[in-house]
């Protein structure tokens, strides 16, 4: 397919979301997704009786607990892609190039420029990175099963890329594969997201029920929602990951929250 008719098919993919969403927000070339308040349970629960649940379920997934996000909140439709990237920093440093591709190799750090000039260019304080608990909240999207989808990975293929031939590959384009019920493309796979979070893998045992912003500091910082390097079991909606805010690879975005003023 030549870079045109993806670009064609990319647009008629993001225009059939739309009706997807209850509403749809655009701000800075960036697609939003309104999020309304509510509770979830976030976490994993050991004891159900699904055996993938089981099988796969690790120790900072549990307890699963009551969370409840108190104001709504606007979260991106996809990943930041590349054209959003130059379009703010005036570079790329992806390994994988390709505009419509979710930019890559950009540090915990990199987002916190990236937004700071976002900002600037607003003038106001509007976008920062998900906290871990919206970003699962918006992952699960009502849901309650392993993925926002269910809990059968055998449709997985449908709504995510991942490593399930293998770590060979690379990143995609966003959109191509199926939203999750309320609109995000690509939550599962394609890249991993930061989170603004500090990671504790005991922080479910003490998290705030009410807007919870993950430990107070930390060593590393929290990353979800697999990539395409990741195995289909590390795309679940509770799976937790973590690495230093100076880390960069090929296979870790992010998304951004635009605030409700």
């Amino acid at each position: 397919m030549n870079h045109k008719n993806k670009f064609v098919l990319l647009s008629v993919l993001l225009i059939s979301q739309t009706a997807i969403a209850a509403e749809m927000k655009s701000f800075a070339g960036i697609r939003f997704v309104k999020v309304e308040a509510g509770c979830f349970e976030m976490g994993q629960d050991k004891k159900t009786d699904l055996s993938e649940k089981d099988k796969n379920t690790t120790s900072n997934e549990l307890p699963s607990h009551r969370v409840c996000i108190s104001k709504p909140f606007y979260i991106g439709e996809s990943e930041i892609t590349q054209k959003q990237w130059e379009d703010v920093m005036g570079s790329n440093p992806s390994k994988f190039k390709g505009m419509y591709r979710p930019v890559e190799r950009v540090t915990w750090n990199d987002t916190q420029t990236f937004i700071e000039k976002l900002n600037d260019r607003e003038k106001g304080d509007f976008y920062r990175l998900p906290t871990e608990a919206e970003w699962e909240y918006a992952a699960r999207a009502g849901t309650q099963t392993v993925y926002s989808f269910g809990n059968d990975a055998k449709n997985i293929q449908d709504y995510a890329w991942f490593g399930n031939e293998g770590y060979g590959g690379d990143s995609h384009e966003v959109g191509q594969k199926k939203a999750n019920p309320w609109g995000l493309v690509d939550i599962h796979g394609n890249v991993w997201e930061w989170v603004q979070d500090w990671y504790d893998p005991t922080y479910y045992q003490h998290s705030l029920e009410t807007d919870p912003k993950g430990a107070e500091s930390g060593q590393y910082k929290v990353y979800r929602g697999g990539s395409w390097v990741a195995k289909q079991s590390n795309l679940r909606s509770a799976v937790r990951y973590s690495g230093l805010p100076t880390t960069r690879s090929g296979d870790i975005g992010f998304r951004l929250v635009r605030e409700v003023k």
